[in-house]
């Protein structure tokens, strides 16, 4: 059998937050069995449970809101969470925003591998992926389809001299996560990040916490991470997005150009139809085969 698990001790950083370029305390704490991941905005006194009917918002990054209260930018730390296999915790900030930190989910991993993990006395559950589901707008799609394992394919093509069309394929495990995923950072284009700018919005950017390119190269003296960094980090942020199903899952996920509203929408149409999975507690003999989809 296998158990739903959280964290084993309260864990907190303090980091810039991206829009206002405010600094933004995160804590994460422990959580019951079954409560999932709750999101708490100290500063109103005001918690959001992560729900696929709470995102309010997905043009620049996942936005959760309640009662008119926003808690924006949750995909990287979600990331993490979810390739630990973490079911409980609660999310604490005192703004609205989770910090950006360098761009990627390096410093959730190593936040998580503080907190450490510990197992509940109730049963795992997770999504079998039973048909296919596919939301497709132009020649962008995102699709789920059933499979014996957890694997992201991902491609993107940008007309960028650095970028050009870039495809990754993780078989999921968390320690090929931290290897091949974690440490991949966000990316804009400069004339995205001064219009931002000039809305008011990414006054928290900057080379430190994401790739930044012009017309023809990249800025950061450092250089890439990967050769293929930008499409390492969409996987990042697909499995953030992914994580509003409410528990880790068996299937293939499949991106053309994907994005925050495309796997949102995908999330809503996977879970509007129980035709389309199977929720399984982990229990029994067959929980050897199911365990990879959070190893």
């Amino acid at each position: 059998m296998y158990f739903q698990t959280t964290i084993k001790k309260p864990v907190e950083l303090v980091g810039i937050g991206l829009h206002k370029g405010s600094p933004v305390k995160l804590r994460l704490e422990p959580l019951d069995a079954n409560s999932g991941i709750v999101f708490h905005r100290s500063d109103v006194n005001v918690s959001i449970p992560l729900k696929p009917e709470n995102v309010v918002d997905t043009k620049m990054a996942t936005v959760i809101g309640k009662d008119g209260f926003i808690i924006s930018t949750i995909e990287h730390l979600l990331s993490a969470v979810y390739a630990y296999g973490i079911d409980n915790l609660k999310v604490i900030v005192d703004a609205d925003e989770v910090p950006v930190m360098d761009g990627s989910s390096a410093s959730y991993c190593m936040l998580l591998d503080e907190a450490e993990t510990i197992q509940l006395d109730v049963a795992k559950k997770i999504m079998m992926i039973k048909k296919e589901v596919m939301i497709k707008e132009g020649d962008k799609y995102v699709k789920l389809s059933p499979a014996p394992d957890l694997k992201y394919d991902f491609t993107i093509k940008f007309p960028h001299p650095v970028i050009k069309n870039q495809d990754f394929v993780l078989e999921f495990t968390k320690q090929k996560y931290k290897d091949e995923i974690s440490r991949a950072r966000t990316f804009g284009f400069l004339h995205e990040v001064q219009y931002l700018r000039s809305k008011g919005l990414a006054l928290g950017g900057s080379l430190e916490n994401a790739i930044v390119l012009d017309d023809k190269k990249v800025l950061n003296p450092e250089g890439l991470r990967f050769s293929d960094e930008f499409v390492r980090h969409k996987i990042l942020d697909a499995i953030g997005d992914m994580s509003l199903i409410g528990m880790n899952f068996i299937g293939n996920y499949e991106a053309l150009a994907g994005s925050h509203d495309l796997n949102h929408k995908l999330t809503l149409e996977l879970l509007k139809d129980k035709e389309n999975y199977e929720i399984v507690e982990l229990v029994g003999e067959k929980t050897k085969e199911l365990e990879k989809a959070y190893a």
